[in-house]
């Protein structure tokens, strides 16, 4: 890759607004705009909302991180942005921003895979040569990965039903919790007893790297609802013990399906974790066991890189740019875009496309 590059990426995909400008991997600028507030009397993204403050926000991030970088948008030598997968509203504010840009300055264009940019993170953090192992963790997505080169991905398992993320949202819904979840649930976890409730651990009795994380919360309810009939309501202490129950059946599958992936995976250089549910302390914690126990270099990500940035997706638009080149301005806005385009769809497919 060449180092001297200096790109401005964008990323749009759900409820951030992002800007960022990244030479080499030096993060410049990262500007990010969350829409928490915009949400939170709905108990998750609504997808139209989020669109909108997209439209609204893009330009404002794009001029912060230009001036905090202090690179003017005549010195960017290339722009990167999201372009699937995610809510399509968002996607496409991104898209259109940056075909807009492109065509005013000149600068080359790049299409960047969302989960392309969570993937390659390992190596703008740390500089984590191919080929390694990936747990892409995080709200719409949960799949193990070998990256072979910026558009080389091959995917050993993945999620038949819930991300991770999503049910960690669900759960926070069911307990009454803010969103996003996945915050929530870790703190009423760390005073919790995880061993008071039994969770199931799904398909860890079948073979393979698949996961499956929808009976989780069908399990959840079902503790709540029978806490609700017996004692009339749930007290402060059932819901930490049911957060610590329900967060540690996930970073139990996690890890065992981990466990299997690194045995079939030969060669890598490394294990990482990337993605929002990956900023999890008691997830984290636990992999980097189980790669010691390996002796094999784990990689988890900076808290703040971890969740939806842009400075991720402008070092994997620098990547594909070395390696592929820029795009034109047919650059189209896709829901769905898988990384692995051999493997079979996971979660189904549609007249868009397999979604993972």
């Amino acid at each position: 890759m060449n180092h001297d590059i200096t790109v401005l990426g964008l990323e749009s995909s759900c409820d951030d607004t992002a800007a960022a400008v990244l030479r080499g991997r030096t993060i410049l600028s990262s500007v990010v705009a969350d829409q928490t507030a915009l949400h939170a009397a709905f108990g998750g993204v609504v997808p139209e909302i989020a669109a909108r403050a997209h439209a609204e926000k893009l330009d404002i991030c794009i001029e912060t991180a230009l001036n905090k970088a202090g690179t003017p948008l005549s010195e960017i030598d290339a722009i990167a942005v999201t372009a699937g997968p995610g809510l399509i509203g968002g996607v496409l504010s991104g898209v259109m921003m940056a075909k807009g840009l492109s065509a005013a300055t000149g600068k080359p264009l790049i299409g960047v895979n969302h989960l392309a940019g969570h993937a390659l993170t390992p190596r703008l953090t740390d500089g984590l040569e191919y080929p390694y192992l990936i747990l892409l963790v995080s709200g719409g997505h949960c799949q193990f990965l070998r990256v072979d080169g910026p558009n080389r991905f091959s995917r050993l398992g993945s999620t038949i039903d819930d991300a991770p993320g999503e049910a960690f949202d669900k759960t926070a819904r069911l307990l009454g919790l803010p969103q996003p979840g996945g915050p929530s649930v870790e703190q009423h976890a760390k005073d919790g007893d995880e061993t008071r409730f039994k969770f199931p651990r799904p398909l860890l009795d079948r073979a393979g790297c698949d996961l499956s994380f929808s009976g989780l919360k069908t399990a959840l309810l079902r503790q709540r609802d029978q806490l609700v009939s017996d004692q009339g309501g749930l007290h402060p202490k059932d819901v930490n013990d049911l957060c610590a129950g329900f967060q540690a059946a996930i970073r139990d599958v996690l890890v065992e399906k981990s466990r299997r992936a690194l045995e079939v995976s030969n060669d890598i250089t490394g294990f990482a974790v990337a993605g929002g549910v990956a900023a999890n302390k008691s997830l984290r914690a636990s992999l980097e066991t189980l790669s010691d126990a390996r002796d094999i270099p784990f990689v988890a990500p900076p808290l703040a890189l971890c969740t939806d940035n842009a400075a991720m997706i402008a070092f994997a638009g620098a990547e594909k740019f070395a390696s592929e080149g820029a795009d034109d301005l047919s650059l189209s806005a896709r829901p769905r875009w898988p990384l692995d385009k051999q493997a079979p769809a996971a979660l189904g497919s549609g007249k868009k496309g397999a979604k993972a």
